[in-house]
C-alpha cells in the first residue's frame, strides 16, 4: 500500500449517513462529516478535516435517498482526496446474527444472508445495507467490509445467549444476541493502553446516547449485555423502552386493539426519555429543564442503569471497572455523579472535580482510593471499522 492511500467508514442510519476517510497505513484521520435528513426533505451534507475546520458543506432543497447521498460522497471524496486512492470502505452492520463473529467481506452472497436478517432489526438493517447496494453499482471494483455491532459478543457463554424458550424456536435464532459491540471492541482495546492492570479486569462498560446498553467484559472478551435478540432491550433509551414484560406488548394488542406496527412505532419511537418526559430524547434538554417529567426521565434511568450495573456485576463475579461512553456517557457530569452514587455499594467513589471537568480523551475520574476505578473512553466505532478493514485489505 503506497502513502496515498486510504480507507472510508460509513455508518449509515435511517435519515444520515456518517463518514469518515482515514489515511493508510496509521489510520489518521483526513476527514469526517455527515449527510442529514434523507428521505425527509432540505439535506445537508458537512465535512470537516482532523482539526474541525469545515472543508465542504453542501444543501439540496428536496430529500435524498442513501443512494444519491452516496453518489454525492464519491464525487467529494474525488474530489477532496486528490491524490489519494480509496483503497476499500468499511460499513458499520447492526446485525451479522449467528453467522459472522467477525468483520467479512461484503458480497452477493453475503448481503443475501444479511438481507434474510432484516426481520430481527427492520429498523436498522436496510439503512445499514442502503450504502452497501449503492457503492456495488457506483464502484463496482471497490473493496467493501462489513463490520457488525453484534460479533464482539458472540463470545458470550452459551447461558448468556440463551432465553428459556423450546428448542424448536431458539433453532431458529431466536437469543440473546447483543449490540453496541463495536463500542465495546474498542473500550476493550483502549482501556489496557492506559492501564495494563486492566487487561484482565472484570468491566462493565455503559454506552450511553440515543441508543444505549452495557456490557460485562472480563478479559476484554464480552460476557453479558443488557441488549438482547433486538436493540429496543435493556436500559431506556432516547426514543426506546428498553426491558419491557412481553405481557405488556399483547395487553396492547389484544385489549387495546392496537396494532403491530403501533406496538413497534410506540417501543422504538416514542418511549424512552421522550416518552416519560413528553419534552425531548436529548439529555441536554432534559437536564435544563425545570419539568417535573423531565426530571423523572432522567431518574428512570439512572436507576435502570444501576440495576443493570448490579447484575453485569453479579454475571462477572465481582468489578474492578466501570466506563462511560456513548453522547449522554461522556458528556453528562450529572447522570455519571448519579450512577456513581448508586454504585458506592460496589466500591466507586468519583473524583467530583475531575468528573466535572474532565481532561479530553480517556481518562480516569475516579479517586486514587476507589475499590472500583470509574473511566471515560469516548466512543470511536469508526476507527474500529478502520482497522478490521485494513486488516481485511492487507490480507485479501
Amino acid at each position: 500500500m503506497g502513502a496515498s492511500d486510504c480507507v472510508a467508514i460509513i455508518n449509515a442510519g435511517s435519515s444520515s449517513i456518517k463518514f469518515s476517510v482515514h489515511r493508510l497505513p496509521d489510520l489518521a484521520l483526513a476527514f469526517k462529516g455527515r449527510i442529514e435528513n434523507l428521505y425527509r426533505g432540505a439535506t445537508r451534507f458537512i465535512a470537516q478535516d482532523a482539526d474541525g475546520a469545515t472543508v465542504g458543506e453542501h444543501s439540496w432543497p428536496d430529500a435524498l435517498d442513501h443512494h444519491a447521498g452516496m453518489a454525492f460522497l464519491i464525487g467529494f471524496a474525488e474530489r477532496e482526496l486528490d491524490g489519494y486512492r480509496v483503497r476499500a470502505v468499511g460499513h458499520r452492520i447492526v446485525h451479522g446474527g449467528v453467522d459472522y463473529s467477525g468483520p467479512q467481506r461484503l458480497d452477493e452472497t453475503v448481503l443475501e444472508r444479511l438481507e434474510r436478517l432484516v426481520p430481527l432489526a427492520p429498523l436498522h438493517l436496510p439503512h445499514n445495507l442502503a450504502p452497501v447496494h449503492a457503492l456495488m453499482a457506483l464502484a463496482p471494483g471497490l473493496m467493501q467490509v462489513g463490520c457488525f455491532d453484534t460479533a464482539f459478543h458472540t463470545a458470550q457463554p452459551a447461558l448468556a445467549q440463551a432465553f428459556a424458550l423450546p428448542p424448536e424456536i431458539t433453532d431458529l435464532g431466536i437469543r440473546r444476541y447483543g449490540f453496541h459491540g463495536l463500542s465495546y471492541e474498542y473500550i476493550a482495546a483502549t482501556l489496557p493502553q492506559h492501564d495494563p492492570a486492566l487487561a484482565g479486569a472484570r468491566v462493565v462498560a455503559a454506552h450511553l446516547g440515543n441508543g444505549a446498553s452495557m456490557c460485562a467484559m472480563h478479559g476484554g472478551r464480552s460476557v453479558a449485555s443488557t441488549m438482547g435478540f433486538t436493540a429496543v432491550d435493556g436500559l431506556p433509551m432516547g426514543t426506546r423502552c428498553g426491558a419491557l414484560d412481553p405481557g405488556v406488548v399483547i395487553y396492547l394488542i389484544e385489549e387495546l386493539g392496537m396494532k403491530v406496527s403501533s406496538v413497534q412505532r410506540l417501543m422504538y419511537q416514542e418511549s424512552g426519555l421522550l416518552g416519560v418526559s413528553g419534552l425531548s430524547s436529548d439529555m441536554r434538554t432534559l437536564e435544563a429543564s425545570s419539568d417535573p417529567r423531565a426530571q423523572l426521565a432522567i431518574d428512570l434511568m439512572v436507576y435502570r442503569i444501576g440495576r443493570e450495573l448490579g447484575s453485569l456485576a453479579a454475571s462477572l463475579g465481582g468489578l474492578d471497572a466501570l466506563v462511560f461512553s456513548g453522547g449522554i456517557g461522556e458528556n453528562s457530569a450529572r447522570l455519571r455523579a448519579a450512577v456513581c452514587r448508586d454504585a458506592a455499594w460496589l466500591g466507586a467513589e468519583l473524583d467530583e472535580a475531575l468528573n466535572a471537568a474532565p481532561p479530553p480523551g480517556v481518562a480516569r475520574i475516579s479517586t486514587p482510593a476507589s475499590r472500583v476505578c470509574v473511566w471515560l473512553v469516548p466512543a470511536n466505532e469508526e476507527l474500529m471499522i478502520a482497522r478490521h478493514t485494513l486488516d481485511l485489505l492487507e490480507t485479501a
